[in-house]
């Protein structure tokens, strides 16, 4: 009996559509655009092999390609998949009421983000409709944003609540590169970080993403107890030119309050 030749190890395996998936996930935040020769690096296959696949997908709308350049772009039937998805997550649903009510009540724009390896991705933002919530940060974030989770008040809570041994590995594979006036660029001054989120249950950061940046994070966990996401509350000195101590003082009851309801809707007790 012929075998298939795109099944690979498994009946199941496609090797066609395997390949157009990484040519998608060539594409990042950091690299939007790329041509035939940096696609085909990336996927390491050939130019003309490539050539066929990015074809496809732009015919298809996956893939948009500039007229002058002929580099090529993320198109938007993926933009359709990533809100698709987005949408299609409980926790999105359940918190999304909760993180605007906070973003209300306390005047400051709220974020909710996920672990991915070693960075967060914001799954939902939320902006008040006071006056100090529409500052615009200068960091642009936005649903789908990328940060290391190292110098990120979400990032700390959700590496805070790894295992051990998860945790370890994820700090193997991080850079601890200075993004901030205040970043912790020492491993062990993170991990002491972390043993200290763990005890209190809310992180801070003091400017170590960005100058005169600060927010207040806390976890969302799901209902066997698991630390699913974090949400957190970002004040910029230009609105509240105070110290780090009294922005927690004033904005971590709020936060907690809101982090426990989200819990309570995902069946935490």
């Amino acid at each position: 009996m012929p075998i298939d030749d795109e099944a690979g190890s498994g009946a199941a395996f496609s090797q066609s559509l395997e390949r157009g998936l990484m040519i998608l996930s060539s594409f990042s935040e950091t690299r939007p655009v790329l041509g035939i020769a940096d696609i085909s690096r990336a996927v390491t296959l050939n130019k003309s092999t490539t050539y066929r696949y990015v074809a496809t997908l732009a015919r298809l709308g996956y893939l948009h390609q500039d007229p002058e350049t002929k580099k090529y772009s993320l198109g938007p039937k993926v933009v359709d998949l990533g809100f698709a998805a987005l949408n299609s997550l409980e926790i999105n649903r359940v918190a999304a009421p909760c993180l605007q009510s906070l973003a209300d009540e306390s005047g400051y724009t709220v974020s909710m983000a996920v672990l991915d390896g070693p960075d967060v991705v914001y799954v939902e933002r939320r902006r008040s409709g006071r006056a100090a919530g529409g500052f615009a940060i200068s960091l642009n974030l936005h649903v789908g944003s990328r940060l290391p989770a190292y110098c990120t008040s979400m990032g700390k809570v959700l590496l805070a609540h790894l295992e051990p041994a998860v945790l370890r590995a994820l700090l193997d594979r991080t850079d601890f590169a200075r993004r901030g006036p205040k970043t912790l660029t020492n491993r062990e001054q993170l991990t002491a970080a972390l043993a200290k989120i763990r005890q209190t249950g809310v992180a801070v950061n003091d400017e170590e993403l960005a100058a005169g940046l600060r927010s207040v994070a806390a976890p969302v966990r799901d209902r066997t107890g698991r630390v699913v996401a974090a949400i957190n509350i970002a004040v910029h000195l230009t609105v509240w030119a105070t110290t780090a101590d009294t922005v927690v003082a004033r904005l971590e009851r709020p936060l907690r309050h809101t982090a426990a309801e989200i819990s309570t809707r995902l069946g935490y007790r």
